[in-house]
Protein backbone atom coordinates (compact mmCIF):
# COMPACT_ATOMS: atom_id res chain seq x y z
CA UNK A 1 0.00 0.00 0.00
CA UNK A 2 2.57 2.08 0.82
CA UNK A 3 4.34 1.37 -2.00
CA UNK A 4 1.81 2.53 -4.59
CA UNK A 5 1.19 5.75 -5.62
CA UNK A 6 -2.40 7.83 -4.99
CA UNK A 7 -3.68 9.63 -7.56
CA UNK A 8 -4.76 13.10 -6.11
CA UNK A 9 -8.16 14.69 -6.66
CA UNK A 10 -9.00 18.15 -6.37
CA UNK A 11 -12.29 19.79 -5.05
CA UNK A 12 -14.09 22.19 -6.45
CA UNK A 13 -12.78 24.67 -4.74
CA UNK A 14 -9.09 23.35 -4.77
CA UNK A 15 -8.74 23.92 -1.24
CA UNK A 16 -8.81 19.95 -0.49
CA UNK A 17 -7.92 16.68 -2.51
CA UNK A 18 -8.98 12.94 -2.10
CA UNK A 19 -6.49 10.61 -2.10
CA UNK A 20 -7.69 7.66 -4.29
CA UNK A 21 -4.85 4.31 -4.50
CA UNK A 22 -5.51 1.78 -7.34
CA UNK A 23 -5.49 -2.02 -5.93
CA UNK A 24 -7.54 -4.80 -4.96
CA UNK A 25 -9.73 -4.43 -2.24
CA UNK A 26 -12.40 -5.47 -0.03
CA UNK A 27 -14.81 -3.45 1.92
CA UNK A 28 -17.77 -5.11 4.29
CA UNK A 29 -20.32 -5.61 1.35
CA UNK A 30 -18.38 -5.86 -2.00
CA UNK A 31 -14.35 -5.64 -3.81
CA UNK A 32 -13.20 -2.33 -5.32
CA UNK A 33 -10.73 -1.79 -7.08
CA UNK A 34 -9.51 1.76 -5.34
CA UNK A 35 -9.02 2.89 -1.43
CA UNK A 36 -10.17 6.34 -1.09
CA UNK A 37 -7.75 7.70 1.83
CA UNK A 38 -9.41 9.95 3.50
CA UNK A 39 -7.52 9.63 6.64
CA UNK A 40 -6.35 13.38 6.35
CA UNK A 41 -10.19 14.73 5.66
CA UNK A 42 -11.43 12.78 8.69
CA UNK A 43 -8.38 13.76 11.00
CA UNK A 44 -7.01 17.29 10.10
CA UNK A 45 -9.09 19.67 11.64
CA UNK A 46 -8.36 22.38 8.88
CA UNK A 47 -9.53 19.94 5.81
CA UNK A 48 -12.72 18.75 7.86
CA UNK A 49 -13.75 22.38 8.19
CA UNK A 50 -13.16 23.02 4.88
CA UNK A 51 -14.80 20.02 3.69
CA UNK A 52 -17.72 20.96 6.36
CA UNK A 53 -18.20 24.38 4.32
CA UNK A 54 -18.86 22.70 0.96
CA UNK A 55 -20.88 20.19 2.31
CA UNK A 56 -23.14 23.08 3.74
CA UNK A 57 -23.50 24.22 0.39
CA UNK A 58 -25.50 21.52 -0.52
CA UNK A 59 -28.71 22.86 2.08
CA UNK A 60 -30.94 24.84 1.24
CA UNK A 61 -32.05 27.50 4.26
CA UNK A 62 -35.26 25.68 4.45
CA UNK A 63 -33.91 22.56 5.40
CA UNK A 64 -34.28 22.64 9.11
CA UNK A 65 -32.03 19.83 11.02
CA UNK A 66 -31.77 18.71 14.19
CA UNK A 67 -29.10 16.45 14.23
CA UNK A 68 -26.39 14.85 12.61
CA UNK A 69 -26.26 10.72 11.94
CA UNK A 70 -22.32 10.78 11.31
CA UNK A 71 -20.65 7.05 10.11
CA UNK A 72 -17.64 6.32 8.72
CA UNK A 73 -15.62 8.00 11.44
CA UNK A 74 -16.88 11.26 9.93
CA UNK A 75 -17.91 12.88 13.88
CA UNK A 76 -14.93 16.05 12.88
CA UNK A 77 -15.94 16.86 9.87
CA UNK A 78 -20.25 16.15 11.47
CA UNK A 79 -19.19 18.99 14.27
CA UNK A 80 -18.12 21.19 11.84
CA UNK A 81 -21.04 20.90 9.38
CA UNK A 82 -23.09 21.30 12.44
CA UNK A 83 -21.49 24.69 13.13
CA UNK A 84 -22.24 26.14 9.56
CA UNK A 85 -25.76 25.10 9.61
CA UNK A 86 -26.52 26.39 12.40
CA UNK A 87 -24.90 29.70 11.77
CA UNK A 88 -27.53 32.89 12.83
CA UNK A 89 -27.44 34.24 8.45
CA UNK A 90 -29.81 34.55 6.03
CA UNK A 91 -27.98 31.25 5.01
CA UNK A 92 -27.62 29.30 8.20
CA UNK A 93 -30.46 26.48 8.04
CA UNK A 94 -31.33 26.65 11.61
CA UNK A 95 -30.93 30.34 12.30
CA UNK A 96 -28.49 29.59 15.10
CA UNK A 97 -30.85 27.07 16.94
CA UNK A 98 -28.44 24.15 17.90
CA UNK A 99 -27.74 21.00 16.16
CA UNK A 100 -26.78 17.67 17.35
CA UNK A 101 -24.15 15.67 16.25
CA UNK A 102 -24.50 11.71 16.69
CA UNK A 103 -22.73 8.56 16.12
CA UNK A 104 -24.65 5.12 16.75
CA UNK A 105 -23.63 2.05 18.45
CA UNK A 106 -24.17 -1.93 16.95
CA UNK A 107 -25.83 -4.51 18.72
CA UNK A 108 -24.70 -7.91 18.16
CA UNK A 109 -26.65 -8.52 14.93
CA UNK A 110 -24.54 -5.43 13.09
CA UNK A 111 -27.37 -3.10 13.85
CA UNK A 112 -27.43 0.33 14.74
CA UNK A 113 -28.94 1.56 17.80
CA UNK A 114 -29.22 4.31 20.00
CA UNK A 115 -29.57 4.64 24.47
CA UNK A 116 -32.62 5.70 25.70
CA UNK A 117 -30.96 8.91 26.47
CA UNK A 118 -30.55 9.95 22.73
CA UNK A 119 -33.97 8.85 21.47
CA UNK A 120 -36.30 12.24 22.04
CA UNK A 121 -32.70 14.09 20.10
CA UNK A 122 -34.20 11.55 16.90
CA UNK A 123 -37.62 11.49 17.53
CA UNK A 124 -40.17 13.72 15.17
CA UNK A 125 -36.84 15.26 14.22
CA UNK A 126 -34.99 15.53 10.76
CA UNK A 127 -31.73 14.01 10.72
CA UNK A 128 -29.26 14.36 7.93
CA UNK A 129 -26.95 11.04 7.29
CA UNK A 130 -23.03 11.94 6.63
CA UNK A 131 -20.86 9.24 5.46
CA UNK A 132 -17.14 9.35 3.89
CA UNK A 133 -17.86 6.94 0.71
CA UNK A 134 -20.89 5.36 -0.70
CA UNK A 135 -20.17 2.27 -2.86
CA UNK A 136 -23.10 -0.20 -2.70
CA UNK A 137 -25.83 1.69 -0.61
CA UNK A 138 -26.40 -1.04 1.73
CA UNK A 139 -25.23 1.13 4.70
CA UNK A 140 -27.25 4.63 3.42
CA UNK A 141 -29.91 1.93 3.30
CA UNK A 142 -28.95 0.77 7.32
CA UNK A 143 -28.53 3.90 8.49
CA UNK A 144 -32.21 5.42 6.66
CA UNK A 145 -34.07 2.37 8.60
CA UNK A 146 -31.84 3.05 12.23
CA UNK A 147 -33.65 6.57 11.73
CA UNK A 148 -36.65 5.73 10.94
CA UNK A 149 -36.79 3.03 13.78
CA UNK A 150 -36.00 5.87 16.18
CA UNK A 151 -38.77 7.98 14.40
CA UNK A 152 -36.91 10.05 12.70
CA UNK A 153 -37.19 11.52 9.28
CA UNK A 154 -33.75 11.41 6.67
CA UNK A 155 -34.06 14.69 5.16
CA UNK A 156 -30.79 14.38 3.31
CA UNK A 157 -27.26 12.07 2.64
CA UNK A 158 -24.32 13.79 2.44
CA UNK A 159 -21.13 12.10 1.58
CA UNK A 160 -17.54 12.61 0.58
CA UNK A 161 -17.40 10.26 -2.19
CA UNK A 162 -20.24 8.60 -3.80
CA UNK A 163 -20.04 5.94 -6.75
CA UNK A 164 -24.05 6.09 -6.58
CA UNK A 165 -26.24 9.12 -7.55
CA UNK A 166 -29.07 7.90 -5.00
CA UNK A 167 -30.62 4.66 -2.78
CA UNK A 168 -34.16 4.32 -2.70
CA UNK A 169 -34.82 7.50 -4.71
CA UNK A 170 -33.28 9.64 -2.07
CA UNK A 171 -30.20 11.56 -3.69
CA UNK A 172 -26.89 11.70 -2.72
CA UNK A 173 -25.10 15.10 -1.86
CA UNK A 174 -21.59 13.93 -2.56
CA UNK A 175 -18.68 16.40 -3.41
CA UNK A 176 -16.56 13.92 -5.08
CA UNK A 177 -18.09 11.46 -7.47
CA UNK A 178 -17.32 7.88 -9.24
CA UNK A 179 -17.18 10.03 -12.35
CA UNK A 180 -13.81 11.75 -10.90
CA UNK A 181 -12.32 8.85 -10.23
CA UNK A 182 -12.26 7.36 -13.91
CA UNK A 183 -11.96 3.42 -13.88
CA UNK A 184 -13.63 2.92 -10.37
CA UNK A 185 -15.66 -0.48 -10.23
CA UNK A 186 -17.19 -2.09 -7.00
CA UNK A 187 -18.54 -5.67 -7.45
CA UNK A 188 -20.00 -8.88 -4.81
CA UNK A 189 -17.09 -10.59 -3.89
CA UNK A 190 -18.21 -13.67 -6.13
CA UNK A 191 -18.27 -11.32 -9.21
CA UNK A 192 -14.76 -9.71 -8.72
CA UNK A 193 -13.00 -9.70 -11.64
CA UNK A 194 -9.40 -9.47 -10.32
CA UNK A 195 -10.39 -12.75 -8.01
CA UNK A 196 -11.23 -14.47 -11.31
CA UNK A 197 -7.89 -13.26 -12.55
CA UNK A 198 -6.23 -14.63 -9.58
CA UNK A 199 -5.12 -11.42 -7.55
CA UNK A 200 -4.49 -11.50 -4.56
CA UNK A 201 -6.01 -9.10 -2.29
CA UNK A 202 -4.13 -5.65 -0.77
CA UNK A 203 -6.07 -4.91 1.56
CA UNK A 204 -9.17 -5.05 3.95
CA UNK A 205 -10.78 -1.36 4.15
CA UNK A 206 -13.61 0.15 6.35
CA UNK A 207 -14.62 3.57 7.87
CA UNK A 208 -11.49 3.51 9.67
CA UNK A 209 -8.85 2.39 7.15
CA UNK A 210 -7.20 -0.50 5.35
CA UNK A 211 -5.49 -3.69 7.03
CA UNK A 212 -2.80 -5.01 4.42
CA UNK A 213 -2.91 -8.58 3.87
Amino acid sequence: MEKKTPILIPSSTGKVSLKAVHGHFSTSHSHVNFYIDMTDIKSNARVAEEIAKMLAHQYSSSTEVKAILCLDGTVLIGGFLAQELSKGNIRGVNRGEPIYVLTPEYNSAGQMMFRDNYTSIINNQNIILLMASVTTGMTVQQGAECISYYGGRLRGISAIFSALDKVDDMPIHSLYHINDLPGYSSHPASQCPACRRGEKLDAIINGFGYFKI
